[in-house]
């Protein structure tokens, strides 16, 4: 079977531990996620959620692996959208590793289908989602306040 796979890498200035743990705080992730944040004890085998503000369940699944503050493993399934769930289970994979003034953070999200609709929706998010959060390591502040601004709102 063919895989369809979303890679995406930057280079945030600050420490592994504290990208770890802001990768994997429900608070602090809301400030980035656009108010999403996911539930997890963060441990191969434990349940994963992406909530929204209003409590609905978008996507779960569970923690494959977990090696703080180095490599985080996620099996899940999209939950809201009839055509993205029917692809099935993705897998994302997000490893830090320090260099002499910043982390590398690398994303890659695969689904076990070619094309996916999942992958091509993922690969407009997490560039947002991941842009925030850079921003809000390095500055103290996001830098989009909204994922899918109106016409009107830019």
């Amino acid at each position: 079977m063919s895989r369809s796979t979303f890679v995406y890498v930057t280079y945030i200035r600050t420490t592994p531990e504290k990208l770890w743990a802001a990768l994997t705080d429900a608070e602090f992730m809301k400030l980035y996620w656009f108010g999403m944040h996911c539930e997890s004890r963060w441990t191969a085998g434990s349940p994963w959620r992406l909530i929204s503000e209003t409590g609905e369940v978008f996507d779960a699944g569970e923690i494959v692996a977990a090696d703080p503050p180095r490599r985080l493993v996620i099996r899940w399934q999209h939950l809201r959208r009839p055509e993205l769930k029917a692809e099935g289970e993705s897998l994302c994979t997000m490893e830090l590793e320090p260099t002499a003034s910043a982390v590398k953070l690398s994303i890659t999200h695969s689904v076990e289908r070619e094309p996916s609709q999942l992958i091509t929706a993922v690969s407009g998010g997490w560039p947002k989602i991941l842009s925030n959060l850079k921003s809000l390591l390095e500055t103290g502040s996001i830098a989009l306040a909204e994922a899918y601004p109106s016409a009107a709102n830019p």
